[in-house]
């Protein structure tokens, strides 16, 4: 996640694999022998307000060095399956408008831009 600019420390990955429930998938891809995770996929299945319910996939990373090989198809292609499993008739994503390369990606995969919008953020104080 670090080569996407997101700072999450392992122990924070853990706990949050500890409470997947069942609302929630992480697929995971590693080199050929299994030692080293080389990608991975999340998938929420949810029920926002305003969408209804419906699959958003959470986040898709392939290691730099290992981009380009098909793990990234590979793992969308589990997400979507999932999706389909548990009856969501379609598929969410967002990505960082300077991400055009994951553009490309998700495009050639199927995806289609329906809007751009900025994603606002306030801290909450406890």
């Amino acid at each position: 996640m670090k080569q996407l600019g997101y700072d999450v420390p392992a122990p924070a990955v853990r706990e949050r694999l500890q409470r997947l429930g069942e609302r929630r998938d992480v697929f995971v891809a590693t080199d050929g022998d299994g030692e080293r995770v080389v990608g991975w996929a999340g998938l929420l299945i949810d029920e926002p307000f305003v969408e209804g319910f419906g699959a958003f996939l959470e986040g898709l990373i392939v290691d730099e060095a290992a981009r380009s090989r098909g793990i990234g198809a590979v793992l969308l292609e589990a997400v979507e399956a999932r999706a389909r499993e548990r009856g969501c008739a379609g598929i969410r994503v967002q990505s960082n408008v300077l991400r055009e390369r994951a553009h490309s990606f998700y495009e050639r995969n199927g995806y289609v831009k329906v809007k751009a919008q900025y994603q606002l953020r306030k801290p909450l104080s406890r």
